[in-house]
């Protein structure tokens, strides 16, 4: 029971700590303004403050629980995640919420987390369904947030919402100490202190430029300031890592053909997935005098998220058999051709509530196989002492494609205002610029090896596929290298079995 409990534990974590906490507060931005101050700059900051916190926390927290085991410090991840919700949701002014939310953003961490734990205690049949449900979590939290929304800030406030992960996250961590078996670390090491600074501080620069540049001005100083601070830092950090013996993330494992162009993939993947996160609410609360909005509510627009959230779950459930009859680049590749084509069909239709609802849930398919595929590649890409804090990488760099893809949009639309009324031609841009990006994922799985590394295969090196071996079994093929020609008895002696 407890084996079969896991998986769907391990996600429920990751939606409640990471993916609803942070998109709850979003349809609360001007309730919360309203009540606690600081203007719409300050009280963007609630989704700021643990943006940054989660990327910094992420592969943190993936490098601790390959070093002294992932339950362990899975544990300490849901509870700190549990104190900043609270923190925030009984917040007296804005100060006091944005510490809480910083503190939540230490919940992104549950993901490395469960990636590894699933991969030291599942069979490898099970490993890419189990990977591909974990990965699909990252994007229900925004529909399950706007869902929400309005009943309960009409009926109970808008602090209530902030409870809900409370709510979920305090059975979820007995139910963690209880399903989630005991797993040895690989290693005492030590921390890398100056690599997690450099790191926090270069993330910190460049997320915060991205987050603010529409309030600042993508031209002002201080955005400038932040991005040549962010490359400055990200330099130093890539020559500290090289040097130092024990590195928080390694560059030369960052630079397998299975993790960079996964990591390269996941970071177009988030900007693909948030864009629409902007530019579909934004088309359909439009009033229908413009010629091209449709004048819906808020919650029209939530609804348009549900079948594409509802898909994109859906197909990172399938994305484990079809992993195992075609592999991960395969799956990316699909992936990646359908994004690209829901977003190219409502850059080009949008005129009905059905045609935003079809490329919806192409995109949402589409992302559910992309997010499941590069999570696999590179869980099969690099050592299992290494599992926590790749995959935590990977994680972050779909956050901050998250963060590009929100902005962009936003900036996209905003050029093409006109009279105080975004234009069509914004929607058509921003649509065909989200479906040339996901087209760039299509190179980057062709790209990707065929298959990763997994259980003993050198990283870097391409294992043959099941087929493959299938293939050569059938035709009769000699032997492989390390394969014995002939069996060996139970006996141990060896001639004396058949052939």
């Amino acid at each position: 029971m407890k084996a079969r409990g896991l998986v769907p534990l391990l996600a429920f974590l990751g939606v409640m700590a990471y993916s609803l906490s942070m998109a709850v507060v979003t349809p609360a931005l001007p309730l919360l303004q309203r009540d606690l101050g600081g203007g719409p700059a300050g009280a963007a900051w609630a989704l700021t403050a643990m943006t940054l916190s989660a990327a910094v926390a992420t592969p943190v927290a993936g490098r601790l629980g390959d070093m002294y085991g992932p339950r362990r410090v899975l544990l300490v991840v849901v509870g700190v995640a549990i104190g900043g919700a609270v923190v925030a949701a009984l917040a007296p002014n804005l100060g006091v919420m944005l510490g809480g939310r910083v503190l939540n953003g230490v919940g992104s961490g549950v993901f490395p987390l469960a990636y590894t734990i699933i991969r030291d205690v599942l069979p490898a049949g099970r490993r890419g369904a189990a990977i591909g449900l974990m990965s699909s979590m990252l994007g229900l939290g925004s529909a399950v947030s706007w869902c929400l929304a309005g009943p309960v800030i009409d009926h109970l406030g808008w602090r209530w919402l902030l409870w809900v992960p409370v709510a979920g996250l305090v059975p979820g961590l007995v139910l963690a100490w209880w399903i989630v078996p005991r797993s040895p670390g690989h290693g005492r090491a030590r921390i890398d202190w100056a690599g997690a600074a450099l790191l926090a501080g270069f993330l910190v620069a460049a997320l915060t430029a991205l987050t603010q540049g529409t309030a600042w001005g993508w031209t002002s100083p201080w955005v400038i300031a932040l991005g040549a601070l962010s490359v400055a830092l990200a330099a130093v950090w890539t020559v500290v890592e090289t040097r130092v013996p024990e590195p928080l993330v390694d560059p030369r494992l960052m630079r397998l053909r299975g993790v960079w162009t996964a990591n390269a993939a996941s970071l177009l993947a988030g900007y693909a997935l948030m864009a629409g996160g902007v530019l579909f609410p934004l088309l359909v609360q439009l009033p229908a005098a413009t010629g091209h909005g449709f004048g819906g509510t808020a919650t029209a627009a939530a609804l348009l998220q549900v079948p594409a959230s509802a898909a994109m779950a859906a197909a990172g459930m399938a994305s484990g058999l079809l992993d195992r009859r075609i592999g991960s680049r395969a799956v990316l590749l699909a992936g990646a051709l359908l994004t690209a084509a829901g977003y190219a069909f409502v850059a080009v239709e949008h005129d009905a509530m059905w045609h935003l609802y079809l490329g919806g849930t192409l995109r949402g398919v589409g992302l559910g196989l992309a997010y499941a595929a590069v999570a696999n590649l590179v869980v099969a890409a690099v050592p299992q002492d290494k599992t926590g804090v790749a995959t935590g990488v990977n994680t972050l760099l779909r956050t901050v494609g998250a963060s590009l893809g929100t902005q962009v949009s936003a900036v996209i639309v905003a050029a093409s205002v006109t009279a105080g009324v975004p234009a069509e031609r914004g929607f058509v841009a921003g649509f065909a610029a989200a479906s040339a990006l996901a087209a760039l994922v299509v190179v980057l799985a062709l790209l990707a090896p065929r298959r990763g590394h997994d259980e003993g295969a050198p990283p870097g090196e391409d294992a043959p596929s099941g087929s493959a071996i299938r293939r050569t079994r059938r035709r009769g093929a000699p032997p492989g290298p390390g394969r014995p020609t002939r069996s060996v008895p139970r006996s141990g002696r060896p001639g004396s079995g058949r052939r």
